[in-house]
């Protein structure tokens, strides 16, 4: 079995609020939906078409995500976009309910658009007993395509985020051919998806506990291992000061730096099967 970088626990970051969602700074939250993340941006009571989801989480999430909204932004404030960093379906599970209430458009990297408007399926998941149960059961999961229609937008050619100011998109591809994180320069946030996440995603008991621990993309799931590999190390690369995942608690400091940057240097050891 492929190892996995501990790291301390008293590096998990974030402030549990009442409404659900744990806050990493007045305009950036993330919200744990039991096996995945959706991480939303904006100022408290931003108001309508004034923040941004970012991935829309499992099939059956909707009304949690938009009771979070509410009471983060104000009610019936919808976001100005919704973002993808890719398109499992864990990361899109609500997105036709909440693009279709919200009416609103869906922004993924030009690769993934295969699998968002209905023309391509991804690769079947390669499962391993070994990894635990979520991975021997990865033959089960959904691979889409599903279709969003007219609301699929192309993320802007120069590295923009839509309606996030001062962010950038990175293409971090590996786990899936348009995968991309999400950069703030000036606060040295990342905002990685699944190219790198902070939990063993392929075992239940690890989801459950949610102990920190860096690690590459979900094996059973991630079918270019050259591609991903490069992904970290470019990540490692930003030397994050904060990092959202979209499995997993978000870790902030020093030694989230040091397990990312092992994890690049080992990679092979640490994250393939």
């Amino acid at each position: 079995m492929a190892q996995q970088v501990a790291v301390s626990q008293n590096i998990e970051v974030g402030e549990a609020l009442a409404d659900g969602a744990m806050e990493l700074d007045p305009t950036l939250a993330y919200l744990r939906l039991a096996i995945v993340n959706v991480v939303l941006w904006g100022p408290r009571n931003a108001g309508d078409r004034r923040w941004v989801l970012i991935d829309a989480g499992v099939a059956g999430s909707r009304q949690i995500i938009e009771r979070v909204a509410t009471a983060r932004f104000g009610r019936n404030a919808r976001p100005a976009a919704i973002i993808l960093t890719h398109g499992h379906f864990d990361h899109v599970g609500s997105l036709q309910e909440l693009s279709t209430e919200w009416d609103v458009p869906v922004y993924a990297h030009p690769l993934e658009h295969g699998y968002l408007k209905g023309t391509l399926s991804y690769p079947p998941a390669h499962p391993s007993i070994r990894d635990g149960l979520m991975s021997l059961l990865s033959p089960l999961y959904p691979r889409g395509p599903i279709d969003i229609g007219v609301r699929l937008r192309q993320l802007p050619a120069d590295g923009s985020v839509p309606e996030m100011a001062d962010w950038c998109w990175l293409h971090t591809p590996g786990h899936t051919p348009g995968h991309v994180s999400l950069w703030h320069e000036d606060s040295r946030t990342l905002i990685a998806g699944d190219a790198v996440i902070t939990t063993a995603q392929e075992s239940a008991y690890e989801v459950a506990r949610q102990v920190p621990e860096i690690h590459g993309p979900p094996r059973y799931f991630t079918p270019d291992w050259t591609a991903a590999e490069q992904s970290v190390r470019d990540l490692s690369h930003l030397r994050p000061k904060t990092l959202v995942t979209g499995h997993g608690p978000a870790l902030a400091g020093p030694a989230m730096r040091e397990g990312l940057e092992r994890l690049a240097r080992d990679f092979k050891s640490i994250a393939l099967p």
